[in-house]
């Protein structure tokens, strides 16, 4: 095991690997940019590094900056957490020539995975389901349109290497198809220094259904069985719970082998997440994300793992203590991501010093935060500053116990999503499991 870990990211995460860190007796080092000084990551860590202002691209995002923070601070290895650097391979192989360990997959496996056309031909040949589409990125708009043309519209123009929401256009027709692509490849090369595209057909009504994988250096891979991201808005996840309602045993044993199958496919270690398109019992592929994921919490309650341990002992070449036999899952779980947005306002984000935070407690009660009474959210990051995650004996009981826990989150002075939670949960939608990927964005005035 490691003596001592740089964790080059900020918030939750931060303090969330801190914390298992701790309990395997391994030294944190923290970064913080200007704006985070007073972070509780900060706090926390046996030790910390400022490595600049506030802006992302001169501080967590600075390559030269964390290596030299790693380096100042001689640290054996560093976890980077999600967002940032986390898929970045250009990172992870310089961190593997100076001989820090980078807690996550090889540079060639996120190479592999993060070029969304390649993945999706690699799935293909490892017999994992994909939607009808073209083979690899597609050249120009000609032929774009005469694969439009073969497969049906709508279809779905996606960035090779977007991200986040960002390079996915959708197309009815040639005319919009035509300015989907300029769009989405503009948005990817802006944001990602990439703007190839790939198309497939659109699913219109799908849930959005992910894999977790977990695999050692001595090829020994498994699955930790599924959760349901589909309530999102703008293609970001808003709730997530385990097992998916919707997907039975037999599919949810078709999804594990297929998940596992994909990541043997690209030579995978480490914590992973295989993403489908779930629609009339059928799943597809979509995407793989080569980092531990913002729910990772929702498997760790359901299985009894913790995956960021896992992560750990994984990078420091110790075998999976666990085999698909030994995996079981219990009750069901959800996760409700607490955001500092305004959902009146169409989610924009609220930044602001937090007055009050009294998070729940009681059994089945986690919360995964970095935010405190007299706290300021700075306006330069992502806008969760928690996550609630409740375990019932069944989804019913789960939802009950979350609007429990919901109501007993306090926070003042600032506007949150907890208040939308509670009016999700109360949605007969919901609650019979009547929603697709788009109900959010098509009923928010309603849910409101």
């Amino acid at each position: 095991m490691f003596k001592r870990i740089l964790i080059a990211n900020r918030g939750e995460i931060a303090v969330r690997i801190i914390r298992t860190c701790r309990k395997l007796g391994v030294e944190t080092v923290a970064i913080f940019s200007e704006a985070d000084r007073n972070s509780l990551h900060v706090r926390l860590a046996d030790a910390a590094v400022c490595i600049g202002p506030a802006e992302s691209a001169k501080s967590y995002l600075h390559i030269p900056s964390v290596i030299s923070a790693a380096e100042i601070a001689d640290v054996d290895a560093i976890h980077p957490g999600f967002g940032f650097l986390s898929e970045n391979s250009h990172f992870a192989e310089i961190c593997r020539s100076l001989d820090i360990a980078f807690i996550g997959p090889s540079s060639e496996a996120m190479n592999k995975m993060s070029d969304k056309a390649f993945a999706r031909e690699l799935a293909k040949s490892s017999g994992v389901p994909i939607l009808p589409g073209s083979e690899g990125k597609v050249p120009n708009v000609e032929e774009a349109l005469r694969i439009a043309h073969t497969i049906g519209y709508p279809v779905i123009i996606k960035a090779s290497a977007g991200g986040g929401g960002r390079g996915i256009r959708i197309a009815h027709n040639d005319a919009s198809l035509r300015t989907g692509i300029q769009q989405a490849s503009a948005e990817a090369e802006a944001a990602f220094g990439d703007g190839s595209f790939y198309i497939e057909k659109f699913l219109e009504n799908p849930r959005h259904v992910e894999v977790q994988i977990v695999a050692d250096e001595h090829g020994n891979v498994i699955h930790l069985g599924e959760r349901d991201c589909t309530i999102q808005r703008r293609h970001q996840k808003l709730l997530e719970e385990s097992p998916s309602p919707v997907v039975d045993k037999s599919t949810r044993k078709a999804m594990g082998e297929a998940a596992v199958n994909l990541a043997k496919a690209c030579g995978y270690t480490n914590v992973g997440t295989i993403e489908f398109l779930y629609q009339n019992k059928e799943f597809y592929f979509m995407e793989m994300n080569t980092r531990i994921q913002v729910e990772h919490p929702v498997t760790e309650m359901v299985t009894g793992l913790d995956l960021v341990e896992e992560q750990l002992r994984i990078a420091s070449n110790e075998k999976l203590r666990w085999r698909q036999k030994d995996i079981t899952f219990n009750g069901h779980v959800i996760e409700f991501r607490i955001n500092a947005e305004d959902p009146e306002r169409n989610f924009s984000p609220f930044p602001g010093q937090i007055d009050l935070f009294v998070p729940p407690y009681g059994d089945g009660v986690r919360v995964d935060t970095f935010a405190y009474s007299g706290y300021r959210i700075p306006p330069n990051y992502d806008s969760m500053i928690a996550k609630l995650i409740v375990k019932g004996k069944d989804r019913a009981d789960a939802i009950a116990m979350g609007q429990r826990a919901l109501s007993e989150f306090l926070i003042d002075g600032i506007k949150t999503t907890t208040q939308f939670h509670r009016k999700l949960l109360g949605n007969v939608n919901f609650v019979n499991n009547e929603y697709d990927i788009n109900y959010i964005d098509n009923n928010l005035a309603k849910l409101l």
